[in-house]
C-alpha cells in the first residue's frame, strides 16, 4: 500500500453518532461550552471528568481529564475551530500521552431543533484503523448517554 492510498484509507475512517435529547438546543449548547457543565457529563460510563479548562472561541484551546474507576488520568486537548452558538461546534481531540498531544483528529458537533427538542450530530475523523474509531464509538456512545441524563434532569 502506498503512502497515498494509506492516507487515503486513514481519512475514510469515521465515526458518526445521532442521538435526541428532550432539552432545548440553547442547553445543550451550553453544557458544551462552560467548564463547570462538562465536568458532570464528560467521559464514558464510569469515568469521572475532574479538570477542564477551556477558551472557548475560535483559535482556543481546550483541555481535559477524565479519570477511570482504577484510578488512572487520561489527558486530551485541543483546539476549537468554528464556535456557532447555539448550532456548530468544530475542535480537535487528542490523547495526551506522557505531556505531548497524540494524534489529532476533527470533532464535529451540529445541533438542530425538532421540536422543542435537540437532535445532535457527533463526527469525529479520521482514525487509523477502525478498532480505534469502534473504541471512540464505545466511548463517545457512553459520553453522549451522561450528556444526554444531565440535560434532561437540569
Amino acid at each position: 500500500m502506498t503512502a497515498a492510498t494509506a492516507n487515503a484509507t486513514r481519512k475514510d475512517i469515521g465515526l458518526e453518532i445521532v442521538r435526541d435529547f428532550e432539552a432545548p438546543v440553547s442547553l445543550v449548547f451550553k453544557v458544551w461550552s462552560t467548564p463547570e457543565h462538562m465536568l458532570r457529563w464528560w467521559g464514558p460510563r464510569d469515568f469521572t471528568p475532574h479538570s477542564v479548562s477551556m477558551d472557548f472561541r475560535p483559535g482556543g484551546a481546550w483541555r481535559a481529564c477524565i479519570r477511570s474507576p482504577e484510578g488512572q488520568d487520561y489527558w486530551m486537548s485541543g483546539v476549537y475551530r468554528e464556535v456557532r452558538e447555539p448550532e456548530k461546534l468544530v475542535f480537535t481531540f487528542a490523547w495526551d500521552e506522557d505531556g505531548a498531544p497524540g494524534a489529532d483528529t476533527l470533532i464535529t458537533v451540529s445541533l438542530a431543533d425538532i421540536g422543542g427538542k435537540t437532535r445532535l450530530v457527533f463526527q469525529q475523523t479520521p482514525f487509523e484503523t477502525v478498532e480505534e474509531r469502534d473504541s471512540h464509538q464505545e466511548g463517545w456512545g457512553e459520553c453522549l448517554e451522561r450528556l444526554r441524563d444531565f440535560v434532561e434532569h437540569v
